[in-house]
């Protein structure tokens, strides 16, 4: 039960989660509102439908709008002249998966070859490949981001209820008009057909949207596509990036940067909180409750034989004492540090301290001395080795990589920097390992009266040279899985 629990815990938090947490919250890796224009964007999704779609091409070309159609790949390929239609009226063409089934229910292969096959569908017809994707409902899945080269997914600002046919074109019609500014992704519906979805409903939005399109035209607001809408405000960040690389005075530099986003704060807040409800379920342990460093849990360890430090084979089915990071701990240090070094420095003085606590907390507890090794998955590549510890690479796995994406975002959260840090960081450094430690190794160490010995031998403060301040680097950026 338990191992089924923490199984349903990884894959509602890695795969479906915090993927669709970050991209409605934080705009991750996905596109969804247009800066610095005039024009809105008009989308429509589930479609091509045979009654519906052809009367909003009708009404398109009357007001000379341009619009953005995330088809079904099923229905593009019963009805490809409407597809064609499209195309050739100046209107983008982008993915909304073969069937209208949520990617939270379907692995990265079957997502893959829904957007494969629909892609596949379209090039048939209009004779080229298209970019853009938008997932059903918006629900994203972890390996969604992977795809980024392939494919630009799509998201919205503007949302109305339009599959609802009770709405009715009024409301709509309100509705949209309060929304009606340069900017702004509309997303709407040419289709009724899928679930959840009234089959008149479209109805009700073409007379809704001839009303926006009428009142736009008086206010002088234009309809772009997505792929414009998305060039261009690119262009915009390119330009204002270029403003605010100019030199900026000190205290306002500090400042900027201890600021943290509304929407950055309400992300943090329900992954911890996502944290603690882990840590109650499996009852977690750590030795100081006050400022931990590390929770912990003892579970069989399932994998492939690793031979740690001393010879010392931690073999399937051994006992060990599963490491995590606290992170709410990891992230306000994170917060109150100007730098990776800074950062650095303060995690090696608490690892310092709680490895010694952790050796005698072992001693003070018999039913841990069967307990083999210490054991956690991070994302490093050096560091960990000058406390005792053996690292290794994770066999290559689902498992390896959703951490990978997910210890990335974890970065980009807590690191002084943010997601920029990634950039700078080469792939072969993103690549979650595997920590071990042998319990004799713990206790020999650092067992003996507390006495917090260091694990190079220097002081924390002596740190100077470049190659010492990166693996401090190392160590202080590293995550222990699932955290």
């Amino acid at each position: 039960m338990e191992t089924l629990l923490l199984w349903l815990f990884y894959i509602s938090t890695l795969y479906a989660f915090i993927p669709g947490l970050i991209t409605r919250l934080f705009g991750f890796r996905v596109f969804r509102r247009g800066i610095g224009m005039d024009e809105f964007a008009l989308t429509f999704d589930d479609g091509p439908d045979p009654v519906y779609t052809s009367q909003l091409l009708d009404l398109l070309k009357k007001y000379g709008a341009k619009a953005t159609f995330f088809v079904v790949g099923s229905n593009a390929e019963k009805y490809p002249h409407l597809i064609k239609r499209m195309h050739e009226e100046g209107h983008l063409i982008g993915i909304h998966n073969y069937v209208h089934k949520t990617n939270w229910l379907m692995g990265p292969a079957a997502v893959k070859k829904q957007i494969q096959r629909t892609n596949k569908i379209i090039h048939d017809i209009i004779g080229s490949n298209t970019h853009y994707y938008r997932p059903p409902w918006g629900i994203v899945n972890l390996f969604d981001f992977a795809r980024r080269n392939e494919t630009q997914i799509v998201l919205w600002s503007s949302m109305f209820g339009d599959w609802r046919q009770r709405l009715g074109a009024d409301r709509l019609t309100e509705r949209m008009l309060k929304k009606l500014r340069g900017g702004e992704v509309f997303l709407l519906h040419d289709c009724g057909n899928t679930l959840g979805a009234n089959a008149q409903a479209p109805m009700e939005m073409l007379k809704a949207l001839e009303r926006v399109l009428q009142v736009a035209e008086k206010q002088g607001i234009g309809t772009i596509r997505i792929d414009d809408m998305i060039q261009r405000s690119e262009a915009v960040k390119r330009e204002s990036h270029g403003q605010k690389s100019m030199p900026a005075a000190p205290k306002e530099t500090s400042k900027q940067k201890a600021s943290l986003s509304f929407g950055k704060r309400i992300v943090v807040s329900l992954w911890l909180l996502w944290e603690r409800l882990f840590h109650f379920v499996f009852q977690l342990r750590t030795t100081n409750k006050e400022e931990p460093i590390f929770h912990f849990r003892i579970r069989p360890y399932r994998g492939e034989p690793v031979m740690m430090n001393g010879d010392i084979e931690l073999a399937n089915g051994d006992r060990v004492l599963e490491l995590h990071f606290d992170n709410k701990r990891l992230f306000e240090i994170g917060s109150r540090s100007r730098t990776s070094v800074q950062v650095a420095i303060q995690m090696i003085r608490g690892v310092e301290k709680t490895l010694p606590e952790l050796a005698q907390y072992v001693q003070t507890h018999p039913e841990l001395m069967d307990v083999k090794a210490l054991y956690g998955v991070s994302m490093i590549n050096r560091g960990p080795e000058q406390f005792g510890f053996t690292v290794t690479d994770l066999p290559d796995s689902f498992f390896a990589r959703s951490t990978r994406l997910y210890l990335k975002f974890l970065m980009s959260v807590i690191h002084p920097s943010g997601g920029d840090r990634l950039k700078q960081r080469s792939s072969h450094e993103l690549i979650p390992k595997l920590i071990v430690m042998p319990m004799e190794l713990l206790l020999d160490k650092y067992s003996e009266d507390g006495s917090h010995r260091r694990f190079s031998g220097k002081e924390s403060g002596e740190i100077a040279s470049d190659q010492e301040s990166a693996e401090a680097e190392e160590t202080a950026l590293s995550a222990t899985q699932p955290c």
